[in-house]
């Protein structure tokens, strides 16, 4: 890792992420069951995340994107926890031995984000989620199928945005992650579903999805208002 980042952006951990995996993603593929989708409540843009001026404030620059990270992060990390604390019906070896490997991945970049962001990193945030059904398979496995491909539109919107190259690398290292896990998840699903038309556009291209559009669909777990005006947009 480069020493010569920008005064006023996180400084970063000089180990970056540490492998928390027992194994890899794609040793073994389980037949799903029916997928699940998890949709979010429609809202109209003075209702959108990114015009609340009253939430928690993701800051601006590079600091802003990386705060936006850290919230999916947090989302997703509370959301594992929560999986494994609370196992689904029926739940097998091996769905539970790969969802713990995943909770410790999002537990690990979460914790990386806190850390690289110092005192700039925002708050801990509350989430909500009252919507799922955490003794179903099909309700986990559907929002843990929503909250990957998510987070790997959000990873590939928000980098263009990002100015400094040596947190472009990180991001680049992080959605491969993700994407392992969405690829997995969506196998776990429906099998043969790991790179459908509905996340891979026809030139194979993961789709990419702006944070007003990203946080707007994450809102709906989270009991924290997030206020993300000052991101940079371009």
């Amino acid at each position: 890792m480069s020493d010569k980042l920008k005064k006023d952006g996180p400084v970063l951990l000089q180990n970056e992420i540490r492998p928390v995996s027992r194994r890899k993603f794609f040793g073994m593929m389980g037949a799903g069951g029916a997928a699940v989708m998890v949709t979010a409540a429609s809202c109209s843009k003075d209702k959108s995340p990114v015009h609340n001026t009253s939430g928690v404030d993701l800051g601006s620059g590079d600091t802003g994107i990386l705060n936006y990270a850290y919230a999916l992060e947090q989302l997703e990390a509370a959301f594992y926890i929560q999986v494994i604390m609370t196992p689904f019906s029926g739940i097998n070896d091996i769905e539970m031995s790969y969802l713990k490997d995943i909770r410790d991945h999002e537990i690990a970049h979460r914790e990386f984000f806190k850390a690289a962001l110092a005192s700039k990193a925002i708050q801990d945030l509350q989430v909500d989620f009252s919507k799922i059904d955490f003794t179903s398979r099909d309700s986990v496995l559907g929002t843990a199928m929503a909250f990957e491909d998510l987070g790997v539109s959000a990873y590939n919107g928000a980098g263009k945005l990002i100015t400094n190259p040596d947190y472009l690398t990180l991001a680049g290292k992080i959605v491969s992650v993700e994407a392992r896990h969405a690829a997995w998840v969506r196998d776990m699903v429906k099998a043969g579903s790991f790179a459908d038309i509905d996340v891979v556009d026809m030139n194979g291209m993961d789709m990419a999805k702006k944070p007003d559009d990203v946080l707007t669909t994450a809102s709906v777990y989270l009991k924290t208002k997030i206020n993300a005006s000052n991101l940079p947009t371009s």
